[in-house]
């Protein structure tokens, strides 16, 4: 078996859910199981509506009606219809005791946004019994998906690993398409949880690694894991191979492909996971495997915009323990999540997310070191053989220095996979583009 997961961009209409059908029509001899996600912006719309229910007490489902129900038309999907209505009348009940007590929950919430997953599931699986592919749809819990109750954030729980195989397998023997929710499941009380960012793609990862498919397939809408973001840098290329931790490290900093969550599943079982895009068939796409044959110094260049440098130092380090400790429990008790640290015997330079007011931070570090703060800055990422790290470094701070471009803290993580470093914001792109140059078009 394999798992193939389309995200909104791919089934949201309902000329991309005929792509979609195409693409599994090819490949129904390895006994693919779906995940997908809502169609197009059908979450946003959701979202904007609960708003509108709290804040004028009235609300229309208008849009999200007719981008469902026009794609059952166009579909000619009649047989359909019952089923999609009953969804929307209870969507609109829901949304009508929102109206009343003007007030979303965390829990309601998630309940409200699920019923983008639970639309597109079944449209899809009604249009390919249609076009003769044999589909049965399915929401995530039906499949053994149980998490904790940690609304907008849930995780999926480790009695998940043994119920999903016991649901997914014997759909398969019945040479039957099963169309999986992505993003949702339920906790042990019955209610639905949604798993936060990269959740649809953690559903996907899940049923492979439990149900150990060959692989499970991400198509999105771009030919994989490009060495550099496509937005700065004109002539990027797919990464043919790479490894679960290079990808992780591009994730974290900067890289949009794939959240680093939905990796953890395949992780921990070896499955093979492939990057491809649903708009360009053609394209071989980017396969991130346990290892990868190390091809030449660098994979892939990513970077983080909009970061906080702060630079502590304090002669009470020099020979003292138990000192960063103390440091880093402000930052604990203030829920600062650190990015990048590098230590030398009287400092410590480390960044965060610059969206979160730090004066109490400062003030607090301020009685045990000389504190200070700047903003306006980025990570660039190098990742990539680091054992070739001085040819590495020697190359970027060539560059560096004919661009002007000071560097300001410079990091080598344990993974052994990148190489990161802090610059100005407004220096970055440039920066990154004559990386790209010098290291993928030949100087």
């Amino acid at each position: 078996m394999i798992v193939m997961k389309f995200g909104g961009s791919s089934v949201a209409n309902a000329e991309r859910i005929r792509h979609v059908a195409e693409i599994v029509k090819a490949h129904l001899e390895l006994k693919p199981v779906l995940v997908l996600s809502a169609m197009g912006d059908t979450t946003d719309l959701l979202l904007d509506t609960a708003k509108e229910a709290c804040e004028k007490g009235t609300f229309s489902l208008y849009n999200i009606e007719e981008l469902h129900l026009n794609c059952l038309e166009e579909l000619g999907l009649k047989d359909a219809r019952n089923e999609i209505k009953g969804l929307l009348d209870e969507l609109g009940k829901l949304l009508t005791g929102i109206s009343l007590i003007r007030e979303l929950t965390p829990k309601t919430k998630d309940y409200l946004v699920s019923f983008g997953e639970r639309l597109s599931v079944r449209i899809t699986a009604f249009y390919f019994n249609s076009i003769n592919i044999k589909a049965s749809f399915f929401d995530a819990w039906d499949l053994g998906f149980v998490s904790d109750s940690n609304y907008g954030s849930a995780e999926v729980l480790e009695e998940s690993w043994g119920k999903i195989p016991e649901k997914v397998i014997p759909l398969l023997e019945k040479e039957e398409v099963p169309v999986v929710t992505g993003f949702i499941a339920r906790d042990n009380k019955g209610n639905i949880t949604t798993l936060g960012r990269g959740g649809s793609d953690l559903t996907a990862a899940m049923i492979a690694a439990a149900s150990k498919a060959e692989e499970v397939q991400f198509w999105k809408d771009v030919d994989g894991i490009l060495t550099a973001d496509p937005r700065l840098v004109q002539n990027t290329r797919p990464v043919e191979k790479i490894s679960y931790g290079a990808v992780a490290e591009l994730a974290y900093f900067g890289a949009q492909v794939l959240h680093p969550r939905a990796m953890q599943p395949c992780m921990r079982t070896g499955t093979p996971v492939v990057v491809k895009n649903s708009y360009n068939l053609q394209a071989p796409g980017t396969r991130i495997l346990p290892s990868w044959e190390k091809q030449g110094p660098i994979l892939a260049i990513s970077s983080k915009k909009n970061i906080t440098l702060v630079d502590i130092v304090s002669s009470r380090m020099l020979g003292q323990y138990g000192f960063l400790a103390e440091l880093f429990s402000c930052f604990a008790k203030h829920s600062l999540s650190v990015d990048m640290v590098a230590t030398s015997e009287v400092s410590v330079s480390l960044t965060l997310d610059a969206a979160q007011d730090l004066s109490a931070l400062k003030n607090e570090l301020s009685r045990i070191a000389t504190v200070e703060i700047k903003t306006a800055k980025a990570i660039v990422t190098i990742v990539g053989d680091v054992s070739r790290s001085s040819e590495i470094l020697a190359r970027t701070f060539r560059i560096c220095d004919l661009l002007g471009v000071a560097v300001q803290m410079v990091s080598q993580g344990a993974s052994k996979e990148n190489i990161s470093f802090i610059v100005d914001d407004s220096q970055a792109p440039e920066l990154i583009r004559a990386l790209h140059k010098d290291f993928f078009e030949g100087g």
